[in-house]
């Protein structure tokens, strides 16, 4: 696909409207940062994204009607952004970015904005649900005892664990509870899997039960 997407976007320090003409956008917050007094007081910086989205005043009301006034309750939350070609500056309209959805809010919430002098104009934003973040270890770790259980050999059960060597060592680090649940499952296959005859004594009942055959011998 030869995407258009990247050579639209405006040469600035910010975020503007013209980025969503190919469509609404979430991002989740990192910092704010307020400066009362400037013309843009507001600067959000969102994660993966090196320019500052600077909400007018009608957004900045938006996000304290859902989250509340203190910006440090914001960081890790999300928000979409969108592109309302609607918006006017100086009477004419030039587009806008607006909220389309927000995290952390329970129910759609119906605001009146400032459309023009005097005027407002009903807003809707609605709730985002965001996807659970994947687990990969949690994930390879199902799929490696799934590949354990499978096994009908013993030098299947090698393979297998050959293959996850580099997987284990990184879990035994990062995930020392997905590694143990590893090795013990290696361990009860490969001792399924050994011939009774490879087993330990003990692993033998009758060997192990104290009975003699000689005891009972002419």
């Amino acid at each position: 696909m030869n995407d258009m997407t990247p050579i639209i976007i405006p040469k600035s320090d910010q975020i503007s409207a013209d980025d969503f003409i190919a469509g609404p956008h979430t991002y989740t917050i990192e910092s704010v940062d307020i400066r009362p007094g400037t013309e843009q007081p507001v600067s959000i910086f969102m994660v993966g994204e090196p320019r500052a989205w600077k909400p007018c005043k009608s957004m900045s009301r938006c996000l304290v009607a859902a989250w509340g006034p203190d910006a440090n309750a914001y960081l890790g939350r999300s928000v979409t952004l969108y592109r309302d070609p609607k918006v006017k500056w100086g009477g004419m309209e030039v587009g806008g970015i607006r909220i389309s959805h927000m995290s952390d809010i329970e129910r759609d919430m119906l605001l009146q904005l400032t459309a023009t002098k005097g005027k407002r104009a009903p807003h809707v934003v609605k709730p985002l649900t965001i996807a659970p973040a994947t687990d990969k270890a949690a994930d390879w770790t199902r799929d490696h005892l799934e590949a354990i259980r499978d096994t009908t050999t013993l030098e299947d059960l090698d393979v297998v664990e050959k293959a996850g060597a580099k997987a284990l060592v990184k879990l035994e680090r990062d995930r020392p509870e997905l590694h143990r649940q590893c090795l013990d499952a290696l361990q009860a296959r490969r001792e399924f899997l050994t011939p009774a005859e490879g087993r330990a004594t003990a692993d033998m009942g009758e060997a192990n039960s104290g009975f003699d055959p000689a005891e009972f011998e002419d």
